[in-house]
């Protein structure tokens, strides 16, 4: 049996190639169609052709394109155990079905394993993560307790300083990317300087969350804008020529709290 011109990618790679499940929820045994039917479509548009072509893994064929199949077929059956299924590279047509035309790798339900991608992403993600922890154990308390307060709320107004830097550690850990984020925004600090300075009885926010004032004056000090968070607007207040001179006043009357 002569077979011509078996399709293929350009820069196919002969290799031992893994498949996996793209679900996080694995059966122990799952089946993948290996023959066209009405009920499981199994064709592959060829576009320099311009027509559906049908697959079929047959054994003892070379190409998975029935009409580059000569003689008898000997279907075979494709299934992923656990949730995983490695072809050695001596199953070439195997492979160009699993990897480059069945439906299923074309739709997301599972993809080819890439090593060396993984490894990388794996690489990158520890380079992040160990930025983020070094990061953590450089802040210093207040800004700290800053980053916390995204999560926790006013619950780390009761934490003692070692909690602080413990949980601001597990939140780099569990996060790094979002923790970087957040190191690097300067509202999270103005935002903790907001609510510390009402926490401290200094300033006030209305029982409608509307207001911003002075608590000992009964001064207005901004009107939180509709659909926004009271303690963003403040922060983004803070930033404008009145805000800064509060944020100084701020400063120096939490530290004299202290």
């Amino acid at each position: 049996m002569k077979v011509k011109n078996i399709t293929k990618p350009k820069d196919w790679e002969i290799k031992d190639r893994t498949y996996i499940l793209s679900s996080e929820r694995q059966p122990l045994i799952f089946s993948i169609p290996t023959k066209h039917t009405s009920k499981n479509p199994l064709t592959w548009f060829d576009s320099e052709l311009g027509y559906q072509r049908e697959l079929r893994y047959a054994t003892n064929q070379p190409s998975p394109f029935v009409d580059e199949q000569e003689g008898t077929a000997t279907l075979g059956h494709v299934v992923m155990r656990n949730g995983s299924i490695t072809v050695p590279s001596s199953q070439q047509n195997l492979q160009l079905l699993l990897s480059v035309y069945h439906p299923y790798i074309n739709k997301g339900i599972y993809k080819e394993k890439n090593v060396v991608k993984e490894a990388e992403n794996q690489l990158d993600y520890m380079e992040v993560e160990v930025e983020a922890l070094t990061m953590a154990l450089k802040l210093d308390i207040d800004h700290a307790e800053a980053l916390l307060r995204v999560e926790m709320g006013n619950k780390v107004s009761n934490m003692t300083s070692k909690e602080v830097k413990r949980d601001v550690l597990l939140m780099a850990k569990r996060n790094p990317s979002l923790f970087l984020e957040l190191a690097n925004d300067e509202n999270v600090e103005l935002r903790n300087l907001g609510i510390k300075a009402v926490e401290a009885g200094i300033l006030a926010l209305s029982t409608d969350r509307r207001v911003f004032s002075l608590k000992s004056s009964g001064r207005k000090l901004m009107n939180v804008p509709f659909d926004e968070h009271p303690y963003s607007a403040l922060a983004a207040w803070f930033k404008t020529d009145d805000g800064l001179e509060m944020v100084k006043n701020l400063e120096k009357k939490m530290k004299i709290k202290k």
